[in-house]
């Protein structure tokens, strides 16, 4: 009897090393999101990069979609007007819309990978060890889909790159992808329909029930914050949504109270000259501040 309790604290330890090892893998570093179909900063831009010391830039490639025939294909491929900065790496990254996951897909995996690798070679991006997928994935494809993500793992290891994928609030009482680590997107939370109830970019009342779990998300995670605006027309009205500052850094807090590692690799979205100068300078000290 002594024994077999013996052996259990033991396992229990080892569990919970193994949890707080993965838990302190991600390194401490800035980093924002870029998402346009062209590749040109401005001095603005550029200059948020230096003041924030971010070095790191997840730079949307094209997206995945189903075409007419049912069957995958790229869209709205970036195109590279300007050089990479010196002193940024970028980590090539792919939205795929949900439908593409319904079914499994031969031989897609190979072909996103390559189109990436050409890409980086045709337009000299160098430096580039990592990929990341983005997908609002649901219970009903999240097979299909970490299926993929295994592929486009094994693929990217031949090119020496790791792989990384977008977390949704939603998605974190899932089981855990085949991926080297998650970007927690801490934005979008709300319905947009529901506008007059509450921000459909972030609102803590939309966030609060997701907190419980954060501790025991058995994969590292970094945090995404959202510094953009959303312009629509709904049922015929112009609408804007922004987020308040204050609400940002108030879901910030909450986040980092349960998970403390997601003070380490902060990334905002996104990358716009618009977006930067909506917050005042200290605002993006609080956001980025380890």
């Amino acid at each position: 009897m002594k024994s077999e309790k013996l052996i259990g604290t033991v396992m229990l330890l080892a569990v919970l090393l193994t949890t707080g090892c993965k838990q302190s893998e991600m390194p401490q570093e800035n980093a924002v999101y870029y998402w346009r179909t062209e590749w040109r900063t401005d001095s603005v831009e550029r200059a948020f990069l230096q003041q924030y010391h971010i070095n790191k830039v997840y730079c949307r490639y094209f997206d995945v979609v189903m075409n007419n025939d049912g069957e995958p294909m790229p869209n709205a491929t970036i195109r590279f007007v300007q050089g990479q900065q010196e002193g940024i790496k970028l980590i090539p990254t792919v939205f795929i819309t949900e439908n593409c996951m319904h079914q499994p897909h031969k031989g897609l995996a190979k072909k996103l990978v390559d189109r990436i690798v050409q890409m980086n070679e045709t337009n000299d991006i160098k430096g580039v060890d990592e990929l990341q997928i983005d997908c609002d994935y649901t219970a009903r494809n999240r097979k299909n889909y970490y299926d993929f993500l295994q592929q486009v793992r094994d693929e990217a290891q031949k090119h020496g790159m790791q792989l990384s994928t977008t977390i949704r609030l939603h998605q974190l009482s899932m089981p855990i992808p085949p991926v080297d680590y998650g970007v927690l997107m801490i934005y979008n939370t709300g319905d947009p329909n529901k506008f007059n109830e509450r921000n459909p970019i972030l609102d803590m009342r939309d966030v609060e029930p997701y907190l419980r779990y954060l501790a025991d998300y058995e994969l590292p995670l970094a945090a995404a914050y959202p510094t953009f605006r959303w312009i629509r027309n709904f049922e015929g009205v112009h609408l804007e949504h922004t987020v308040e500052a204050d609400e940002i850094l108030k879901v910030k807090a909450a986040m980092e109270k349960k998970r403390p590692e997601l003070r380490h690799t902060i990334l905002t979205y996104h990358l716009d000259k618009d977006n930067i100068n909506h917050y005042k300078p200290e605002t993006y000290e609080a956001i980025y501040h380890h």
